[in-house]
């Protein structure tokens, strides 16, 4: 259930302004891939996963094939799911805070081992150390939230009763048994195990489908948590090519989580309908920043570099429109080309590379096909705009585009690469017209020198996060409250008690007293009906809810 890569072209007809982005140097004492990825340790990763056959996983930074992997069969998927189930009763047993307490020795496990997963991302996605580490951050927070407020979140509520004082009523929540998760490759670490840790604490099992490309780090990730605690058969992992394992995992789950493309969450979403179960969907964006005519032009160009070009955009709530004001357009549009111009690309694995790799061929095409088209249709490259074959086979240069028109597949089509295009707007009512003009809802930005300004421009913006003088990561890091999308950019939230609470089932529990919801007392029907129209208007009169 995932797209077939396809063919670069590795050219583009596109102007350039620049000779290039620099190259950051590599440390005289760089590890390789083969330091990091040991046949030890992808036996020791591997341990359990059902596969009757292998596949591989490639690093985007030469291509090479970083390991062989277990492929599973539809029919490991089952009995995958029959492993899960069984070992789920037990997990679902144990009281909650005992489930949290395993969340909170895997986040101290994952803050002191974080360079062995830092270059396991590095090397599966191609992104920069430092972008590498944003996914820690996201794991490490998610881990502290969950670990510390899973029990509030699921503890039983009493809420009033139909008659106030006999009816006594309890919300229970219950898991949903086992969930199935679909994880994409572009954030392997925060979108596989950062997703699964409340439905684990919920007390869910869950049967999980990375994406084979970046399988090693969901693994690793599986290691620490069972390390921390959490028994190994709780959490199964298959791995295998989308459209063969992808629609098994969805029907054998109790729930399915899913984050990728809109086209294939549509698909998710239908399958699971059809058996009647519940899902939640974060998909695609074509994420807009508006920049007022208040803002620092300085402040909102650094913004806009973080969050259009890293993890080389490949991320669904990066920025690829950015609107500016007429009246600051040409100060921003000079301090955005030069800063993204003097970003350093790289593929070391340590820090001081400020981009990184695209992650295949697939993602090189659509790039070079953007831009290509933009070029052609009269859109002008201020910087960037070519591959980078010199650094590696998947690098493109950061890239600033103006003069995109409607017409131009960069303009409504998510890009998910280091593409962003600057729009003039002359009004605050334009700009939100112009952001809303889409049929994604996913993130967006504001950057004004007054927050009541920014406020009231973000609540008119159909999008699921806002952030104001920032791109994307103040909303995404703020986990007490949900993150998701609206439209064509998904179902449902992560985060919160959204992002938990969807991975149980709500179960009311009313225990009526004394006298019956009947005609009771010597009353016949006509009486019990006067009564309890005279009982309605006096709770009414008394404010109950």
């Amino acid at each position: 259930m995932t797209e077939t890569p396809g063919t670069a072209t590795g050219t583009t007809s596109a102007a350039h302004a620049t000779d290039g982005n620099p190259v950051a140097p590599s440390p005289a004492t760089a590890r390789t891939a083969a330091d990091v990825v040991t046949d030890a340790l992808v036996a020791r990763l591997t341990e359990g996963v059902a596969g009757s056959g292998s596949t591989a996983c490639h690093t985007p930074f030469t291509g090479e094939k970083l390991a062989t992997l277990p492929e599973s069969t539809p029919k490991d998927v089952a009995e995958a799911f029959a492993r899960a189930r069984e070992a789920q009763r037990a997990w679902a047993a144990r009281p909650v805070r005992e489930r949290a307490a395993v969340l909170l020795r895997f986040h101290d496990l994952l803050l002191s081992r974080q360079s062995e997963v830092l270059d396991l991302i590095q090397l599966e996605t191609g992104k920069a150390r430092l972008h590498a580490h944003e996914e820690v951050q996201a794991v490490a927070v998610a881990a502290r939230h969950y670990g510390r407020k899973a029990a509030s979140y699921l503890r039983p509520r009493r809420h009033t009763g139909a008659i106030p004082v006999l009816t006594k009523v309890r919300e229970l929540r219950h898991p949903k048994g086992v969930v199935g998760q679909i994880a994409p490759w572009n954030y392997p670490l925060e979108l596989s195990v950062g997703d699964a840790l409340p439905a684990f604490a919920a007390g869910n099992a869950v049967v999980m489908k990375p994406d084979t490309e970046t399988a090693l780090t969901a693994l690793w990730a599986r290691a620490l948590l069972i390390e921390a605690g959490l028994p190994a058969a709780v959490w199964q992992v298959v791995i295998g090519d989308g459209p063969v394992v992808g629609p098994a995992v969805v029907d054998h789950a109790d729930y399915v989580s899913f984050t990728g493309s809109t086209r294939t969450g549509r698909e998710v979403a239908q399958r699971a309908a059809f058996r009647l179960v519940g899902c939640s969907l974060e998909l695609g964006g074509k994420n807009a920043m508006l920049v007022l005519d208040d803002a620092d032009p300085d402040r909102a160009a650094a913004g806009a570099v973080r969050a259009a070009f890293s993890s080389a955009g490949q991320l669904c709530i990066s920025i690829e429109r950015i609107y500016v004001h007429a009246s600051l357009a040409d100060a921003f549009t000079e301090r955005l080309t030069a800063r993204t111009r003097a970003l350093r690309l790289g593929s070391a694995l340590a820090y001081g590379a400020d981009m990184g790799s695209l992650v295949s061929e697939r993602q090189l095409e659509t790039v070079t096909r953007h831009v290509e088209d933009a070029v052609a249709k009269g859109a002008r490259v201020l910087t960037g705009g070519r591959p980078r074959p010199d650094i590696g086979p998947l690098f493109y240069e950061p890239t600033v585009l103006e003069g995109v028109t409607a017409p131009m597949a960069v303009c409504e089509e998510e890009t998910f690469g280091p593409v962003v295009s600057v729009y003039r707007f002359t009004d605050d009512d334009e700009a939100v017209s112009l952001a809303n003009a889409t049929p994604y809802g996913l993130n967006a930005s504001v950057w004004s020198g007054s927050a009541r300004r920014a406020r009231a421009v973000a609540a008119r913006l159909r999008t699921g996060t806002v952030n104001i003088n920032e791109g994307y990561a103040a909303a995404y890091g703020s986990v007490q409250s949900p993150m998701g999308g609206m439209g064509d950019s998904g179902l449902g939230r992560r985060h919160g008690s959204e992002g938990i609470l969807k991975y149980t089932e709500a179960q009311t529990v009313a225990h009526q007293r004394v006298l019956p919801m009947a005609p009771s007392l010597g009353m016949d029907d006509e009486r019990y009906a006067a009564f309890m129209s005279r009982s309605l208007r006096a709770l009414k009169a008394f404010r109950f809810r």
